[in-house]
């Protein structure tokens, strides 16, 4: 890794943050920091997409707070899902999900097989 290719990214702009139902303005505000604490390492590349919070009012659901992120990290789609009791919860649910299913998707990208020269029977060169 070079200093070139470690960058800071804006994700305020990049990963929006949608909210349905009946979502508060302080619990939007603290769900919206953790997308970019869980996407904003160095040395990932360019991140977007968009994370839709929903909070339920019927009486009867369980879990009222769930959350569906799909996030374009570079060239791979990284998607995460949570169902919790409160968005405090949610959130730190999410951020674990986020970073862990990046990590992944970084660490693929990073060990991926690559060969020197295709082989022989791809048009490569004959030993």
């Amino acid at each position: 890794m070079t200093a070139g290719d470690i960058a800071t990214h804006d994700l305020t702009t990049a990963v929006r943050v949608r909210a349905e139902g009946d979502v508060d303005e302080e619990s939007l505000a603290y769900l919206r920091t953790k997308p970019g604490a869980a996407l904003g390492r160095p040395g990932l590349p360019p991140v977007s997409g968009e994370v839709r919070v929903t909070r339920t009012s019927a009486h009867h659901v369980e879990p009222p707070w769930s959350a569906t992120a799909g996030i374009r990290v570079g060239g791979d789609h990284v998607a995460a899902h949570a169902r919790e009791a409160s968005a405090r919860e949610l959130a730190g649910r999410l951020q674990d999900r986020l970073r862990s299913r990046t990590e992944r998707a970084a660490h693929r990208r990073d060990t991926a097989r690559r060969t020197a020269a295709p082989p022989p029977w791809r048009g490569g060169p004959r030993q």
